[in-house]
């Protein structure tokens, strides 16, 4: 008897152990329980003036610190998408200039913002990130290569130049650069989903966050 309860009690902690290691390798990726940011860093996290991608009214807001120059950010960009589209009404994304890359950023971010004045937002980034290698290599921009790409997806270059120089994108970007100092954000791109830092850092890892808080209702 004992001898019998032994061999079962052996093949039970063993089915235990498969089990384990089973949900141990085909989990899903782990949410960090990140706290939401300080009140003292909430007005830096969130501008009104800044561009949003999908509903105004989603109750799930992905704040993305985003560098039009950074190899990275066009790798997400996909995912950010697929993430939108996934989840539909439920999510949009706010874009944080975050001009990393010198010269090349800056002027990419005032041709986007030159190309949120004509409606052509989308099409324009997508059109900046697809042609990045063109654009944003460490040797310099060639002159008139960012404005010659996005006219492809319908800015219109000549009114663009003039925008570009507006007083209010010169604010946007001064604005977005403090924020970006506020933040502590030291690399792009940098995710923020209804105020939680994406930590740890990953395509996985974002979209489980995002999936969390949408089945959290947004709050």
């Amino acid at each position: 008897m004992n001898r019998r309860f032994l061999i079962l009690s052996v093949a039970a902690v063993a089915v235990a152990v498969f089990a384990a290691a089973a949900w141990f390798t085909t989990r899903p990726a782990s949410v960090a329980a990140t706290a939401t940011v300080p009140p003292e860093q909430s007005e830096a996290l969130l501008r009104s003036y800044s561009p949003i991608l999908g509903p105004e009214d989603a109750p799930v807001t992905i704040v993305e610190f985003f560098d039009p120059a950074c190899e990275a950010c066009r790798a997400f960009y996909p995912v950010v998408k697929e993430i939108m589209e996934e989840h539909g009404d439920a999510v949009r994304v706010v874009i944080r200039y975050t001009p990393f890359h010198g010269e090349a950023s800056e002027e990419a971010i005032r041709v986007l913002e030159a190309a949120r004045l004509q409606d052509v937002y989308e099409p324009v980034m997508e059109a900046l990130l697809r042609e990045q290698p063109r654009w944003a290599s460490h040797g310099g921009v060639a002159p008139g290569i960012i404005l010659e790409i996005a006219a492809t997806a319908g800015l219109n270059p000549e009114a663009a130049r003039t925008q570009m120089l507006a007083p209010d994108v010169v604010a946007i970007l001064n604005q977005d650069r403090a924020d970006v100092k506020t933040m502590g954000v030291r690399g792009t791109p940098t995710f923020f989903v209804n105020g939680r830092l994406l930590d740890p850092f990953g395509k996985a890892e974002l979209r489980a966050l995002v999936a969390e808080e949408v089945a959290a209702g947004g709050s």
